[in-house]
């Protein structure tokens, strides 16, 4: 037996046994398993040690393994070194790095092509043929009941059955399991572990209960997460994780080395996010929070719910929409389709009647779609005949504007700035091309800069919709998936700092390493039904991504969103915590959508006090007078 420090390491003829303050490791040394148990000597799992790391064209299926080392480093770690034979690589290895408070996990392979192209990495599981002649897909071993997933899902489960896969990343949407895309990047994080709380004892979808937790992260700068998802790969009684990099990362002669997989306890899921961002942090891969403006915390009123409530009201009362607006412009009964409704009169229409109440807000977002076309974000002059003399007369009132901005759309710009399929046609946007980048600051210069509309930021939308695929052509293979994603929101960012210092940039990339691009977080969309199809409380839905954002953002503002609500009692009830969870959103003036329920002159009367409320507790927070619009 031999004790490098806090880590004690016991070797036998088949096994070598460390034992650190936060875990307990046996790794075998004749086949690649190794298990890892809690202080307590309960077992998390027998880890699988392969891994696979596919190739375009070639699937990287191991056999072996051909050696199984552990060292013991000047530093009083200890490093575990699986070595395979592969398919696809003229070297394979699996590297544990044994800490006291943590294993960091890594593949690392060598060759000598010139231009490999990675698909799929899978960790702690792969394709290999064993000496015992078992072959196949070979998994971790499932010792946990519960896994903790940090991003909303449809149905909402956060802690779900072990045997239950789970994704994170920058690709989805509405359709069937795709919902997963509401935070985009959510952080790279899950939690194997066992609750502490009785098999039968009732807890909410919502619920992130203490306990005996596990947390396996995805550890690397921002330039290496060229992946699309991050998944959780799990069947009957075994999982490992799998990135995606779709053939966009190449390998060049010599040799790649993957993101780390790093295995941490912790107490509760929320210390799995909190030590995440602090690992991140300490790496310098995730910035302090950005300096806010007083004027980022002012009440927001966001005409999208508007919007939508206006076009269902339409389409199911069969009415023309009466106008005041100069051009006399009339919505035939029938074509009331939401962003339609992004209009210059309607905002106003809208503002006014929030005036009538009391009810000022400080920032007014325009939302889908004010642009003519998404990939240029060129004004609507139909239904936008003024947009910066608009904007003026907001300033003048004391309010700012933030203009809604969809990532990825390519609408509108020529095919050689976006990604295209097989076929040739454009897909989205390409920030591999650097064309297509300073095309975008160009856009964004126009749209804050005094000389253009002088908006005062980005409400940026859909950086769940990065393309995915295998056949998609790009200018620069390198750039993909959650690193060409924050090569977007940082474009907007610069330039818009650089065109207004204060400007205010609003996202939903919830993940640490987006926090130097990020200024505010959105909260976004709300879902609905639990596993057991029952509805889940808008509040208790906003108030878990209220907690995961705080984690891996401490200290960023938070838009508290507010749509859609699926009735009048909802979202009044959601109303009055929204100044507890962040600066309060309002996105309906005359009903609401899902339900067709009027909003009352007494419903805006509450949401002027609270807003009244707010604006005190926050100037009695800043030790200033209350901000006045």
């Amino acid at each position: 037996m031999q004790t490098t420090q806090d880590i004690t390491v016991t070797r036998s003829a088949t096994e070598v046994v460390i034992v650190a303050p936060a875990y307990t490791l046996g790794v075998a040394l004749a086949r690649p398993r190794a298990t890892i148990a809690g202080p307590d000597g309960e077992i998390w799992s027998d880890l699988s040690l392969l891994a696979s790391v596919d190739r375009l064209g070639i699937p990287d299926e191991s056999s072996g393994p051909t050696a199984v080392t552990v060292e013991e480093e000047p530093d009083g770690s200890v490093r575990v070194t699986v070595l395979t034979d592969s398919s696809a690589w003229a070297t394979k290895a699996v590297v544990l790095h044994c800490l006291p408070g943590e294993v960091r996990a890594r593949v690392e392979v060598t060759t000598e092509d010139d231009d490999a192209r990675i698909t799929d990495l899978t960790v702690f599981g792969g394709q290999a043929t064993l000496p015992t002649g078992a072959a196949g897909t070979f998994r971790s071993g499932i010792r946990f009941p519960t896994v903790f997933v940090p991003t909303p899902t449809e149905p909402i489960q956060v802690v779900r059955p072990s045997n239950t896969q789970a994704q994170l990343g920058v690709v989805g949407d509405a359709e069937p399991g795709r919902l997963h895309g509401i935070f985009s990047p959510p952080p790279l994080v899950f939690a194997l572990g066992r609750p502490s709380i009785a098999p039968d004892a009732p807890h909410g979808p919502t619920d992130m209960p203490v306990g005996d937790w596990l947390a396996v992260s995805v550890v690397a700068p921002i330039a290496q997460l060229g992946f699309t998802t991050f998944r959780y790969d799990a069947i009957d009684g075994g999982f490992l994780f799998r990135l995606t990099y779709e053939g966009h990362t190449r390998v060049r002669a010599g040799g790649w080395v993957s993101p780390e997989f790093v295995l941490r306890p912790a107490g509760a899921p929320l210390t799995a996010i909190r030590d995440y961002r602090d690992d991140l942090a300490a790496r310098g891969w995730a910035a302090p929070a950005p300096e806010p403006a007083a004027w980022w915390y002012e009440p927001i009123f966001c005409g999208w719910g508007a919007q939508c409530a206006l076009a269902v009201r339409m389409s199911h009362e069969g009415e023309a929409l009466a106008t005041d607006n100069a051009d006399g412009f009339v919505l035939p009964a029938g074509a009331a389709f939401a962003p339609d409704l992004a209009r210059q009169y309607l905002y106003d229409r809208w503002l006014r009647r929030l005036a009538e109440r009391d009810i000022h807000p400080g920032t007014v977002v325009i939302d889908d779609r004010w642009q003519a076309d998404y990939g240029t974000n060129s004004v609507d002059t139909e239904k936008w005949p003024d947009l910066r003399g608009w904007i003026d007369e907001r300033h003048r009132a004391g309010q700012r504007v933030l203009l809604w901005f969809k990532a990825w759309d390519p609408a509108g710009l020529p095919p050689e700035l976006t990604v295209r399929d097989a076929s040739g046609r454009p897909v989205s946007v390409d920030p591999s091309n650097p064309a297509y980048l300073a095309a975008l600051a160009e856009q964004v210069t126009r749209m804050i800069s005094p000389d253009g509309l002088d908006a005062d930021g980005f409400k940026v939308d859909f950086s769940q919709r990065a393309p995915s695929g295998v056949t998609l052509r790009t200018h620069d293979d390198d750039v993909w998936g959650i690193s060409a994603l924050h090569a977007i929101v940082r474009t907007i960012h610069v330039a818009a700092k650089a065109a207004k210092p204060d400007a205010l940039v609003v996202t939903h990339t919830v993940h640490p390493s987006f926090s130097d691009v990020t200024d505010m977080v959105r909260l976004n969309d709300v879902l609905e039904d639990s596993v057991h199809g029952e509805p889940v409380p808008v509040g208790d839905q906003l108030r878990f991504r209220h907690d995961i954002a705080a984690a891996a953002l401490p200290g960023h503002p938070i838009d508290t969103d507010q749509w859609p609500m699926p009735n009048r009692d909802e979202w009044l009830a959601y109303s009055r915590i929204q100044p507890e969870l962040g600066v309060p959103a309002l996105y309906y003036v005359e009903s609401i959508d899902n339900s067709r329920e009027d909003v009352t002159d007494a419903d805006l009367d509450e949401i002027a006090a609270l807003w009244r409320a707010y604006r005190a507790a926050l100037g009695e927070r800043t030790d200033k007078e209350p901000t006045t619009v």
